[in-house]
């Protein structure tokens, strides 16, 4: 039985063939065998599958996702799951509600089958901070899948699971998206209710999605999008529809450290859209800046997000006699050495008298980046830069130099700082080894690029 790279219809074909409790029974074994390769999973929620299979009997079938599975990164709360954050500090850790995206995809029917793996509290660009264990590019195992939401991207990339979800503060979908050859969404900002998320970044966090499909990862876009009541920055979704006519290629992509191949890939998929769509080159100043805002802002963001894991409240705690004691040893041995070094350099940003200097200089600067995508989008439909600067690197590669892995996401946080939506889409390969590139839009204008997509790549 076949249930490698099926989209969601074709997945609903095979349940009504041969019913959802034998498809099951079958299907979870091919995960467990498949995903010994990539390693995208941190744990099947079989119990969980169990209740949703039982439930869905008395379920109408024509529900958008009806049987239908869906991966969850492990940073968004399943109810009754374990939700680790991909770290030490909150291994035990049961969530005690559904994330609003996930009551959403109850709703429509879909099965959680199991939570992935990821770059721990979602800080990394390649999977390999996680506490667990690193997860590997499906292309080439000696490889990494891109991060924080690295087990998301495989799992999708390994044609084991149709659609995952993720979520984007800097590029932690759309890169892994590039780096396992797949289609990875990042919302507008406040388009999908933030709440179950465990919080990074707040003013940069968002939940996407990842689908080897198009037209799945737009129905579960439409089913997870819209206002909630217990996300104050989430909004009514204003579907936006213009015609696309001319597509904006930045000058200052090519002065980022793009790597040839990635270039040239990048350069032919320019030539063949040329046909249909004006290319335009302008100009995004604020580019080269975009990186050190990020780490400024997040970092802050971050350093005030984190001080809630004390060892008192929930998740690992190491008790001692005095409750300053108790706080360092539960933070010093729950924390990685990435968390930690984003916490002490968010900690130093707020900190007396360098606060003006970093932090406000950054929010200034990121209100330049939403403009000068503001300004582009006066000339331009929508804007094309590459997804990352280079190929999948090799485990290992770039653990010990940070500023390297952080220059990964020098094409993606731009995007998170002014808010837009963008998709990371496959446009070939270097070396059997997958590119992406990302299309942009403005504020809600999803539609656009889904357009834009289907006009050129199809279904991949």
């Amino acid at each position: 039985m076949n249930f490698k790279n099926l989209s969601i219809d074709e997945l609903r074909k095979l349940i009504d063939e041969i019913g959802l409790e034998d498809f099951y029974h079958h299907y979870l074994e091919f995960i467990k065998k498949e995903d010994e390769k990539v390693k995208g999973f941190l744990f099947l929620t079989e119990k969980l599958i169990e209740k949703t299979l039982d439930e869905l009997k008395n379920k109408d079938k024509n529900l958008p996702l009806w049987g239908i599975p869906i991966a969850i990164k492990d940073n968004i709360l399943v109810k009754g799951e374990r939700c680790t954050a991909g770290s030490k500090i909150l291994e035990n850790y049961i969530a005690p509600y559904d994330a609003t995206v996930i009551k959403k995809l109850k709703e429509a029917g879909a099965v959680i089958v199991g939570k992935t793996n990821l770059d721990e509290f979602a800080m990394g660009s390649s999977t390999e901070n996680s506490a667990y264990h690193p997860t590997f590019n499906p292309f080439d195992p000696e490889r990494v899948p891109g991060g924080s939401s690295g087990g998301s991207a495989a799992v999708v990339g390994a044609g084991i699971i149709p659609i995952a979800l993720g979520s984007d503060t800097g590029g932690s979908i759309r890169q892994p998206a590039s780096f396992c050859g797949v289609y990875g969404l990042k919302p507008t900002y406040s388009a999908v209710s933030r709440y179950g998320l465990i919080a990074m970044a707040s003013s940069l966090d968002q939940i996407g999605v990842f689908s080897r499909y198009l037209d799945d990862l737009i129905t579960v876009f439409t089913i997870i999008r819209g206002k909630d009541k217990f996300d104050s920055t989430s909004q009514v979704y204003k579907e936006i529809t213009k015609e696309i006519k001319i597509i904006g290629v930045p000058e200052e992509v090519y002065s980022l450290g793009l790597e040839s191949g990635v270039k040239e890939c990048l350069e032919k998929f320019i030539e063949k859209i040329s046909q249909n769509f004006k290319i335009k080159k302008i100009s995004l100043p604020s580019l080269p800046y975009s990186l050190p805002t990020y780490y400024l802002i997040m970092t802050a963001e971050v350093s005030s997000n984190l001080a809630r894991y004390d060892g008192i409240r929930y998740g690992l705690s190491i008790k001692d006699e005095e409750l300053l004691q108790t706080y360092l040893l539960t933070r010093e041995k729950g924390f990685g050495k990435e968390v930690k070094r984003r916490i002490l350099l968010g900690t130093f940003v707020l900190s007396h008298g360098y606060y003006e200097a970093y932090y406000l200089k950054a929010l200034k600067t990121r209100k330049f980046i939403f403009e000068d995508f503001q300004k582009a989008f006066r000339s331009v439909d929508l804007i094309l830069m590459p997804t990352s600067p280079t190929l999948p690197f090799k485990i290992g590669e770039k653990m010990t130099d940070p500023l390297s892995m952080y220059l990964a996401d020098i094409y993606t946080v731009p995007v998170n700082l002014a808010y837009l939506p963008a998709l990371s889409f496959p446009i070939g390969f270097v070396n059997n080894l997958p590119v992406g590139a990302q299309i942009i839009g403005n504020l809600f204008e999803e539609k656009a690029i889904f357009s834009f997509i289907k006009n050129t790549n199809g279904n991949y």
